[in-house]
């Protein structure tokens, strides 16, 4: 597989996920970032401007969605694609509060396979 040394932030609280994720991506050939929350999410993006975002909504300090809102003002943020992986339903309140921030792929953590998330990051980013 070649995904030309592609970079993507990971941004999710629960390590042990963070750690699946992690690892796997980087078998896949990607460079991962990570971040434990939107607010350091949201800094780590801005800096290095990975060319996609894997993106937790319920976090401390700073939620997924409201890190997409800022994320979005940014010149640069407004065209990265960001995959959100979340516990919550598309009709959950916080998302529905929150409104249709411009993400990329909506999966629900407990509908998805690892390798279903390795899918969808790679249609969006157009490596085979």
């Amino acid at each position: 597989m070649y995904t030309m040394n592609k970079k993507i932030l990971i941004v999710e609280d629960d390590r042990a996920e963070a750690n699946v994720l992690v690892d796997k991506f980087t078998q896949e050939g990607f460079l991962v970032s990570t971040a434990e929350n939107g607010r350091k999410g949201l800094e780590r993006a801005l800096l290095d401007h990975p060319e996609l975002i894997l993106l937790d909504i319920v976090m401390p300090e700073m939620d997924g969605l409201s890190m997409l809102e800022e994320l979005r003002k940014d010149e640069w943020g407004k065209t990265v694609p960001v995959v959100i992986l979340t516990n919550l339903n598309p009709d959950d309140e916080i998302v529905r509060r929150k409104g249709p921030a411009g993400f990329s792929y909506f999966l629900i953590k407990s509908n998805w396979k690892l390798d279903d998330v390795v899918s969808a990051v790679k249609k969006e980013l157009e490596v085979v």
